[in-house]
């Protein structure tokens, strides 16, 4: 029996259909990734799975004992939900450990319970019955995880970036990405056997992104997804529902797998459909040539077989439906000078504070290249973008722009936009017009209709994202500077964004977290690590095998060697050490590998030992606090040998 499974449902809003006919089943350990255009219904979907919205028709049906994890867009945005999607409060008074904590109620209480027993132990008129339930029950605390819960804890506040300060804030005072953040860390803590996640990925940077991949890829449960991450649904995604025109596809595979069928699929009916629409046409000219003649008799019988195919539901092929997507040129008017962009002896940061946020090693960019800018949310990516514009000075050296350059830039969190003004005056602002080729211009960027005439203001994520694209793309720059430039886009507005920018004949200095636009567009990968920023010469892909090659070598430093860059331009600025300091470390790092192990071992010992103490209260005892240290040590240990080995 599936986990979750839907029959035949509809939702709709008064008179408009979101969706209808909808059947789906999610069996144990499914990995479903659910995709579709903006406003195609996904969100409204997963509610209605999730058991947060009745159906207009059809009915759910959920597993008995199914536990179910809902994570919505935005965690600030929901209020407590039933046992079954349950949201931290927005106002809740709790920290984020405390929050972090809630996920193990059971075992807490457990704990509790062992800790009230040894209390009773004491009293010799209750010992005998304490001790008699002690043991067990100590036992099976210790399966469960008890004396590694917090341990736990901290791995995933680790993994989606929270810093150990974090612990004993409250969650009102967090950002809402924070708050979303901290929700996904206690879903992925508790004891579920469904997860349901909308935008998982949104407030995650590359880090993070890639820690949440290899936790879900070894979680035993079934997880449902939204996502516009294209990247992370080939990484986590077995099967994709496609949510298109009210209707739902499933096509077996991940996201990659799922575009060469949707294409196949797409080719196959629109040859049925000509095919068809050929023998229609061709009867048809048959029975007007021979209706009046010697065929009369044919041709009413062909009338009649075309009537009845004509009258039977699903027998006559409809023209395959196609997608509204915006219209994107991006060309550029003049052809810039050869070197794009110079820096001198460059660190990045803020005079206010005087804090160096990363130093940039002497670059040079070229004309046609493009450089893709990573690193972890609040690394200075944008801020390094506003240098290069001259909007932020410099703590140090210089940013330098070379000649003949016509520069356009897409910000973040799109701050050229007016709210006050409506989409046909900001694309005015930015190119003349009159207002008539203004709103077919607005169109090609699915503003039609009364749209064109909104304010910023009201606008959705996605919808000022198509409009500063529809500003960019007049201003007919040779440089682009991207800022997240796919954030809040749906996917065919992505990869129509990835193919006009993969033919731009102009340079391209992109901050993403969208590795699939990095590694079609990136000529070069610029890394910001540890307060430095290291460049890499080649694609994603060849980045990503790089690291990993390094990280599975286990070596202490990085191999300049290793990376296909040139010697003018260093990928690693970190500090040279001496030979000295590096058999210090390497020393340091093998003396850490023998006491993790060895410690790994004592703790095998002492977990055989508990489960046969049986009822002496006392060495079991000992022995869970001996366990709870080791796990203790060894986390240090574990993460010194981290530090040394990065």
């Amino acid at each position: 029996m599936p986990l979750l499974a839907g029959s035949q449902l509809a939702k709709a809003f008064g008179a408009q259909d979101i969706f209808a006919d909808v059947k789906v089943s999610l069996p144990h350990g499914a990995r479903v990734a659910l995709v579709g255009p903006n406003g195609a219904g996904k969100t409204t979907l997963l509610r209605v799975l999730a058991g947060l919205e009745e159906p207009s028709a059809g009915a759910v049906k959920v597993a008995k004992g199914v536990r179910l994890g809902y994570l919505p867009q935005e965690a600030y945005s929901v209020l407590q939900g039933p046992p079954e999607a349950r949201h931290p409060h927005p106002e809740s008074g709790r920290t984020l450990w405390e929050e972090m904590l809630t996920a193990f109620a059971a075992l807490r209480e457990t704990e509790a319970e062992l800790r009230d027993l040894e209390a009773a132990m004491a009293d010799p008129a209750r010992h005998d019955a304490a001790m008699e339930r002690y043991g067990p029950l100590q036992h099976q605390f210790e399966l469960d995880g008890g004396y590694a819960y917090e341990t736990r804890i901290r791995q995933v506040l680790a993994g989606l970036n929270f810093e150990v300060g974090d612990y004993g804030k409250r969650l009102r005072l967090f950002s809402g990405g924070q708050k979303t953040r901290a929700l996904l860390a206690r879903l992925l803590l508790e004891s579920l056997d469904l997860l349901i996640l909308d935008e998982p990925t949104n407030h995650l940077d590359l880090h993070a992104i890639e820690w949440l991949e290899t936790w879900l890829g070894e979680w035993r449960g079934a997880v449902l997804i939204v996502s516009h991450d294209r990247y992370f649904m080939d990484r986590v995604a077995q099967h994709i529902w496609a949510l298109e025109a009210g209707r739902l596809t499933e096509y077996r595979g991940n996201y990659s797998a799922y575009v060469v069928q949707r294409a196949e699929r797409q080719t196959r009916r629109q040859t049925e459909f000509e095919s068809q629409q050929a023998y229609l046409n061709k009867e048809m000219d048959f029975i007007r040539r021979n209706m009046a003649g010697q065929n009369t008799r044919q041709a009413k019988g062909r009338l009649r077989r075309l009537e009845r195919l004509l009258k039977t539901p699903g027998e006559v092929a409809t023209r395959p439906a196609e997608m509204q997507t915006m219209k994107l040129r991006m060309e550029a008017e003049a052809r810039s000078g050869d070197r794009v962009l110079e820096t001198r002896g460059l660190a990045v940061g803020y005079a206010e504070d005087g804090r160096v946020l990363f130093r940039v090693p002497d670059l040079l960019l070229w004309r046609g290249e493009c450089a893709a800018l990573i690193g972890p949310n609040g690394a200075g990516k944008s801020t390094f973008l506003k240098t290069v514009l001259g909007q932020t000075p410099p703590l140090a050296g210089a940013a330098k722009l070379g000649s003949s350059l016509r520069v356009g830039y897409f910000a973040q969190a799109h701050e050229g936009l007016k709210p006050e003004r409506t989409v046909i005056e900001e694309i005015q602002a930015s190119q003349e017009m009159p207002p008539g080729k203004a709103r077919g211009y607005a169109a090609k960027f699915l503003f039609t209709g009364d749209e064109a005439y909104k304010t910023v203001a009201v606008l959705s994520g996605g919808e000022r994202g198509r409009l500063a694209l529809a500003k960019l793309a007049l201003a007919g720059a040779n440089l682009l500077l991207l800022d997240e430039p796919t954030n809040h886009l749906d996917i065919p507005s992505q990869e129509i964004l990835e193919a006009v920018l993969s033919e731009f004949d102009g340079t391209i200095l992109l901050v993403s977290h969208d590795r699939y636009l990095i590694d079609d567009l990136a000529t070069q990968v610029w890394a910001v690590e540890s307060g430095t920023l290291e460049v890499f010469k080649g694609s994603w892909s060849e980045y990503a095998a790089w690291r990993e090659t390094q990280k599975a070598e286990g070596e202490t430093q990085a191999a300049p060697r290793a990376a296909p860059v040139e010697q003018a331009q260093p990928i690693s600025p970190k500090p040279q050490l001496s030979k000295n300091e590096e058999r210090k470390r390497a020393a340091r790092a093998a003396e850490l590998e023998a006491l993790i192990a060895d410690l790994e071992r004592q703790k095998a010992q002492v977990t055989q030992a508990l489960e046969t103490a049986g009822t002496d209260f006392a060495k079991s005892r000992a022995l869970g606090e001996r366990y709870a240290r080791l796990e203790n040590e060894i986390a240090s240990y574990v993460e010194e040998w981290g530090e040394l080995v990065a």
